[in-house]
């Protein structure tokens, strides 16, 4: 029998048709540049946002729907030389004291046109600080943004709600974590990359890994709900051998989820890259090697993939999310929490905002000395707001919206919960995008009936490949501003 929910499967019980299939022939014949879909229409899409708009989004937000804010902290106290995001390299304690002023300043700012069905504060369900380093705000200042949130918003009990943090583990003080668990945040993730001492000399990011079993111990005896451990592949230095010792190594220490990133050699995108010798970099076949192993090596250990370089042990919730049909994908990546409207502060930070008959994204200035500006304006001229970027998305948006991220989540699209939910006759409506998966389906990378559209275990690697035929905003013209799938 079919389950209520189309999308919620028995994903998860660990059997082989349940795993991504890596087949190297079918990466290399359709591993192609595409964007990781954390929204649709993708951030390249974004035009100039008229004055008084931003008011109005708020404004006319959906008063019952929950909230998840994301806090954008820029700093860094060293540079990574494969870093591909806008950071900056300080070790000034004042800068952090002087960023959350605006920080502070912005929350007034937006909270003051949030409404509530009941004249409460508006609940939140989620919250993350990434960066950067989050963790380059002081002890004292996190506590001083936490205790100010509690003024403005209604949180969830944290056994409930989903709080967490991106963590540099050599920039923890002493009573760090024992700070943020006293606090409430119930998850935090650890950039970890690699444990190769060769590695980590070449891209500047040295640690030991007692140091990140250290951490994961203390996590765990605080009670931290989840732990996530980033990884990347393709690094200078980096072989299959040493990248396999890596990833033993991290199994050991029994994380609940893991992130394993391609490095994209972008220098003359990103400044930091340049401190990178291409002749130092692996080989493209070694690098699928590494990912073929790694991905081998996890489930095996009984990860389960959810999709976009991220796995988590089956009892995760992202894993249960999963099973059940209720995963989400959003600027935060994957998330359980889909039924929240995203705000987001700080420099570059990114919201999504639905309401009663459309959905809006916008981003604030990635300059941080124009977002400051911005919000020093904003104290004097109530009409001035931080963002500077909008996209509206259309109802068609809405549809191929629904269809990638489904794709990308549960590896399926059922055509009649399309049609129940859109008023179309999927069929019909896509059939040009269906006959662009006949090769792949040919390929078994993915089935189609009349039912829909299933990703087959090998396909599951090229899931974005599949998304992409639905992307009506993928030409010539955005091609190269993406890395490669694979």
């Amino acid at each position: 029998m079919q389950p209520d929910n189309p999308y919620a499967s028995t994903r998860g019980s660990i059997t082989s048709k349940q795993l991504p299939a890596f087949d190297e022939a079918m990466i290399q014949k359709y591993n192609r540049s595409g964007p990781r879909y954390t929204s649709y229409p993708t951030a390249l899409e974004f035009t100039e946002i008229a004055d008084g708009l931003e008011t109005k989004i708020l404004q006319s937000r959906e008063a019952r729907a929950p909230l998840s804010l994301y806090f954008h902290i820029p700093f860094c106290r060293h540079l990574c030389y494969y870093c591909a995001c806008n950071k900056i390299i300080t070790k000034k304690n004042s800068d952090s004291g002087d960023y959350l002023e605006y920080l502070i300043a912005e929350i007034k700012l937006k909270r003051r046109l949030l409404t509530t069905e009941d004249s409460k504060n508006p609940v939140v369900k989620q919250l993350h600080l990434g960066g950067g380093t989050p963790t380059f705000l002081r002890d004292e200042e996190m506590v001083q943004l936490w205790e100010f949130l509690q003024t403005q918003f209604e949180f969830l009990p944290e056994d409930e709600g989903d709080y967490s943090i991106e963590i540099d583990p050599r920039e923890l003080s002493g009573n760090t974590l024992k700070v943020l668990r006293d606090l409430g945040f119930n998850r935090i993730s650890l950039g970890v990359q690699d444990l190769d001492e060769s590695v980590q000399i070449a891209v500047n990011r040295v640690h030991s890994a007692e140091l990140i079993e250290n951490v994961l111990t203390e996590a765990r005896e605080l009670g931290f709900h989840s732990i996530n451990i980033d990884l990347i592949y393709g690094l200078p230095h980096q072989t299959p051998e040493t990248l396999e010792q890596t990833v033993r190594r991290i199994i050991e220490m029994a994380p609940d989820r893991l992130s394993v990133f391609n490095y994209a050699h972008l220098p003359e995108r990103f400044k930091a890259q340049r401190q990178i010798k291409e002749a130092d970099l692996p080989s493209p076949a070694a690098k699928l090697t590494m990912l073929g192993n790694t991905i081998n090596t996890l489930t095996e250990a009984g990860y389960q993939y959810i999709g976009i370089d991220h796995f988590a042990k089956p009892d995760d919730e992202l894993a249960v999310a999963q099973r059940e049909g209720k995963l989400h994908r959003n600027f935060q990546g994957y998330t359980i929490m889909g039924d929240c409207d995203l705000l987001g502060f700080g420099v570059s930070s990114i919201s999504q905002i639905a309401n009663a008959n459309s959905r809006y994204i916008l981003q604030n200035d990635t300059d941080l000395q124009a977002y400051q500006a911005t919000i020093d304006a904003a104290q004097h001229n109530l009409a001035i707001m931080p963002a500077v970027k909008v996209i509206k998305t259309s109802i068609k948006d809405r549809l191929r919206e629904y269809v990638i991220m489904n794709l990308l989540c549960h590896d399926y699209i059922d055509f009649k919960d399309v049609n129940q939910k859109f008023g179309i006759d999927a069929i019909t409506y896509f059939i040009d995008e269906i006959a662009q998966l006949g090769a792949m389906q040919e390929d078994r990378l993915v089935d189609m009936d009349a039912a829909g559209i299933r990703v087959l275990p090998k396909g599951r690697l090229l899931g974005r490949n599949v998304a992409m035929v639905f992307d009506e905003y993928l030409d010539k013209k955005h091609k190269n501003r993406f890395s490669k799938v694979i």
